[in-house]
């Protein structure tokens, strides 16, 4: 099975985009996701990041404080690394486990979103890499609606991550979301006829028009 790394920088659109290969029938795999189900209540991931950082970054209801942790570790390098000791490991290995699931259902490729994979080197684990690039401008003003942060508290998140230029020289495909859906959807969709082509002589299939996505860039 080939697994195809979807990455870029916050407020890039990586997650418009991974809906719009999940509904063209791709599965798709969250990093994000994942470093949530490894610290839900009573798990040993959660334990280990509460005995890393105090029961302080968790809220009332015994869950952890995704915002408050952010703000602890997004300025310090230091913590950031503690706290990507515990979740990555963690990580890594349930992303194997829905790796072995989908094989047992015969899928022959998956996207695996993942915003640091650079930074990370995950890339030399994937078949390629498929980047999702889109003006500083626009990734600061999606970021502030979507989490209510300042401009400032933005661009302290963006400098934790590489920059778009090594970005793009690393990348294998690159999806402008410089437009609006309609024009990511149709990179992304010419993007899967490069990566999954049809044998000599094989008609195409019927077009498929899925229902308009509901998500947020």
């Amino acid at each position: 099975m080939d697994v195809y790394g979807l990455t870029g920088g916050i407020g890039s659109g990586k997650s418009a985009a991974a809906a719009i290969f999940e509904e063209l029938g791709i599965p798709v795999v969250s990093a994000d996701e994942l470093s949530r189900m490894v610290v839900t209540p009573g798990s040993e991931g959660l334990q280990a990041v509460v005995e890393a950082f105090g029961p302080g970054i968790l809220d009332a209801s015994g869950e952890l404080d995704r915002r408050k942790l952010g703000k602890l570790v997004f300025r310090d390098a230091v913590q950031r690394g503690r706290l990507e000791a515990i979740l990555h490991p963690r990580i890594r290995d349930s992303f194997q486990d829905v790796l072995t699931m989908l094989e047992s259902t015969n899928q022959h490729m998956v996207i695996y979103e993942v915003p640091l994979l650079f930074e990370n080197n995950l890339e030399k684990t994937m078949k390629a890499v498929i980047l999702v690039s889109a003006p500083e401008a626009a990734r600061i003003a999606r970021v502030m609606e979507r989490d209510t942060l300042t401009a400032d508290e933005v661009r302290a998140r963006m400098a934790t991550q590489m920059d778009d230029t090594n970005r793009r020289a690393r990348a294998n495909f690159i999806l402008e979301n410089d437009g609006d859906l309609a024009n990511l959807r149709r990179q992304v969709e010419a993007l899967l006829v490069k990566l999954t082509p049809r044998a000599p002589g094989k008609p195409p299939p019927p077009p498929r028009i899925p229902p308009p996505p509901k998500v947020k860039q």
